[in-house]
């Protein structure tokens, strides 16, 4: 089957432009058809798929089997989309530096419409990816409930918000990443490393106590040449000790971004991975004193996991709800400032200033406000401990789930 898309684009990582973005979109339908065959020869109890397959709700229809939705973010994300596409309140102002407040939701939160994606403010080329948004939460409607990466004491509101407002049958089972203490699999979680792991744990190893800043965007964030610039300045101007890990450049020159003498300089206090870094291992370390990051849902629930406050850059997706429920409702990070919304490859209006990034930086890494941000991360991180273990709710919840799915298929294993 012929998507228009060259051979080895296989995940959103390998997607180069805003128009090979949206034949991978369609490409995934054409997954339907092959899944069902599948399928069909294996005779499964019940399907588990993303919510980005709405189809999948049909396929498990002509099995006669559950499907269960995965959302890869969290319950506040979804309860600010949910209200977005109801009431569309950024219909209702003028300007897109405008303030609203998202109505219908536990909390007091407002965005502007630039922080939203851009398929809820504009339509022509965005149309095919708000259609598959509604595609989905249709999809999930109709499904036999959802699934999540998250904790009922992490966003107890939105849990209870998901369920009675939006009316969604669900089911908690997160945080994933602590259900796996292999070291291996830590290292390699999505990727191999890029740098050598023992090495790069030796380094943290030399120095102090909750110190180090971990910087990384994930790994399909974009930045100019002149944002990196502004970001190597704030660092720099911090006095921090930092972890920074960069998108691998495909020439083999110097990235001409780097400020003059800036790794010179940073020798010893810095350390710049080019590519994949051994993220939830560095999280772990006792060294970590905060976290940079574009607000990706992993990258979060890793942060609160390992009990690392953040500072907020978020970019794109859902990222500016994960900021607003780190910041302001859970109150374990400080922003930058980022104000607007970005697709692929897209180059921002707005640059981030290196006076903006050092305030932010120290304002989390520095003094008697730093200290009561972390206090509050280190008790999310032994709540997060206690959901998945034997009582925690998370580890009720999967345990309701299987026995829930045992009662309509007595094929499901004890």
């Amino acid at each position: 089957m012929d998507a228009g898309l060259p051979d080895g684009c296989e995940n959103i990582s390998s997607i180069t432009s805003q128009e090979m973005g949206l034949k991978f979109i369609k490409a995934l339908s054409l997954l339907q058809q092959p899944l069902q065959q599948m399928l069909e020869d294996c005779h499964p109890n019940c399907l588990v798929a993303d919510a980005m397959f709405p189809w999948a709700t049909e396929v498990a229809g002509k099995l006669k089997i559950p499907r269960l939705v995965f959302h890869g973010t969290s319950y506040f994300a979804l309860s600010v989309f949910d209200s977005l596409l109801r009431y569309e309140p950024q219909k209702n102002i003028t300007s897109d530096y405008q303030p609203f407040e998202v109505p219908g939701i536990p909390d007091k939160i407002k965005m502007t419409r630039l922080q939203q994606p851009v398929e809820l403010r504009e339509s022509s080329v965005y149309d095919e990816i708000k259609k598959l948004m509604n595609q989905a939460f249709e999809s999930e409607i109709t499904s036999y409930g959802a699934i999540m990466n998250s904790f009922q004491e992490l966003e107890p509101a939105y849990v209870e918000h998901y369920k009675k407002v939006m009316r969604r049958k669900t089911w908690h089972i997160g945080p994933l990443s602590l259900c796996n203490s292999n070291t291996d699999d830590k290292a390699e979680r999505g990727n191999a490393a890029s740098v050598d792991t023992i090495e790069c744990l030796r380094w943290l190893d030399s120095k102090k106590h909750k110190s180090v800043l971990y910087i990384c965007f994930g790994s399909v964030s974009w930045f100019s040449a002149a944002q990196l610039y502004e970001i190597a300045m704030g660092l720099e101007a911090s006095g921090q000790d930092f972890i920074w890990v960069v998108r691998k450049v495909n020439n083999k020159g110097k990235e001409e971004w780097l400020p003059e003498g800036f790794e010179e300089r940073m020798e010893g206090r810095g350390l710049i991975i080019r590519g994949w870094a051994p993220q939830v291992l560095i999280l772990d370390h006792e060294t970590i004193g905060g976290f940079m990051t574009h607000c990706g849902w992993n990258s979060t629930l890793e942060s609160i996991t390992a009990g690392v406050p953040m500072v907020t850059w978020p970019l794109s997706n859902e990222q500016f709800c994960n900021e607003r429920l780190v910041t302001e409702i859970l109150r374990i990070g400080v922003g930058v400032g980022a104000q607007e919304w970005c697709r692929w490859m897209e180059d921002k209006k707005f640059l981030v200033i290196k006076e903006n990034i050092t305030k932010a930086v120290t304002q989390l890494m520095v003094g008697e406000e730093a200290n009561e941000i972390r206090n509050r991360a280190s008790a999310l991180k032994e709540m997060a401990k206690r959901a998945v273990e034997e009582g925690g709710s998370s580890h009720s919840g999967l345990n309701a789930l299987l026995d829930e799915l045992r009662l309509k298929s007595p094929r499901v294993e004890q």
